[in-house]
Formats: structure tokens, sequence, C-alpha cells
């Protein structure tokens, strides 16, 4: 259940997406995109910002540092076409931005719970997207590696939240992090594998989503100790 704030916000988050997603899908209003663009994370960073006052310190500080480096990387990523090394310094941001939530994610974590099932099932995703992705990724092999490790890392400590966190809390920021994997995974496909058309739209609609949910569900965990 959301509070009336986080309704408020959330409407204006579902008009500045859909802003961004026009923009980023017509050419004409290409210019516009390089602001609609960064004002997605933007939005929640100054959300989270207003409403993160009883978040332990360490969780606001790591959370924030996540939405900083997502800043960046989306940014990075708006002149990938013009410079490739734009593409690595995006790369490079996004990582340090799962690492960021992969902290954020364990201080919350349930000790005692067994992830080797879930850990098997990342694994065979995994082992299939990179069967897709191996014969396009050239130098950028050992990095996209990487990365994907990392990405399914911050999905297997969202997955330990489980019965340490309250439900709803823990559903936001595991829905957050699947969606944040389907997202990466799209862009990865549509890069390394075969565009396809409208790919754009499905990045950034999973991608903004996850960074939504995340957020909130970090909120949620706070409600709790109000």
């Amino acid at each position: 259940m959301l509070t009336k704030t986080e309704q408020k916000f959330t409407g204006l988050f579902a008009i500045i997406v859909s802003i961004e997603l026009i923009c980023g899908t017509f050419t004409e209003l290409a210019t516009l995109h390089y602001f609609t663009k960064p004002f997605v994370v933007l939005s929640l960073l100054i959300f989270f910002l207003i409403q993160s006052q009883l978040v332990n310190k360490a969780i606001k500080t790591f959370t924030i540092l996540a939405l900083v480096s997502s800043l960046i990387g989306d940014i990075a990523l708006l002149f990938d076409d013009i410079n490739s090394s734009y593409f690595i310094i995006g790369l490079a941001s996004f990582l340090l931005a799962h690492v960021m939530y992969v902290i954020v994610f364990l201080k919350q974590r349930h000790q005692k719970k067994n992830p080797l099932g879930f850990i098997i099932l990342m694994l065979v995703y995994a082992a299939f997207l990179f069967y897709l992705l191996k014969d396009g990724l050239g130098d950028l092999l050992i990095p996209v590696v990487i990365y994907m490790i990392v990405i399914l890392s911050m999905s297997t400590a969202a997955y330990l939240r489980q019965n340490h966190n309250n439900t709803v809390s823990y559903n936001w920021v595991f829905t957050g992090a699947i969606l944040f994997m389907l997202s990466d995974s799209i862009l990865a496909l549509d890069k390394f594998y075969e565009p396809f058309t409208l790919s754009s739209v499905g990045i950034m609609l999973t991608y903004a989503l996850a960074q939504y949910c995340i957020v909130i569900g970090i909120l949620k965990h706070n409600e709790t100790l109000r």
C-alpha cells in the first residue's frame, strides 16, 4: 500500500517516464531526450532524499550512491553513438550502482537463508544469455561477464532479504532487482546479439520500473521501524 505522498510521486513519475519514452522513440524529439532520460533517475533521487529521513544512515548513503551512479550511467549512454568509450563509462557506472545495491540488500539479508536454489536458477539464465551474446562481445567479453556476475549477485542479494524484511518491502525490492536484470538483458541482446524494434522502449520501461520498485521497497522497509 502506497502512502499518499508515494501515490502522488508515482503519478508524477509515470508522467516523467511517459515523456521520456516518447522523446526516446521519435527522432524529432531526440534533443529533448538528452534532458528527459536523466530526469527519470534524478526524480527518484530527489524523492528518496526527501523521504529517507528515518532510513538507516548506511542504507541511505549506499542507495544514494547507487542512484547517482545510475544517473551518470544514463548520461554516458546518451553519447554511446558518438564514441564507444561512453559505453564503457556507462557500463562501469551501472556496475558500481549494482555493487551499491548489493551492499544495501546484504545489510538487510536473512542470515540463515540458503540461496543455492536461486543461484542455480540465475546461473542457468546467465548461461543461456551468454550463449546468445558470446559471438558479438569481442573485446568486451570480460567486462560483460563481470557485469553479468555483479547483476546476478544483486538479484541474489535481493532474494536474501526474504523473511528478514516485511513482505511488502521484500516484494518491491525483489521485483525491482529482477526488472533491472531484465532491462540489462534486453540492452545486451539489442547491442550484442540482434537489434530489434522498439528495444529502447523495453529497456527504459523495465529500467525505470526497476529503480522505482527498489526505492519504494527500501522506504517500505523503513516504515516498519517507525
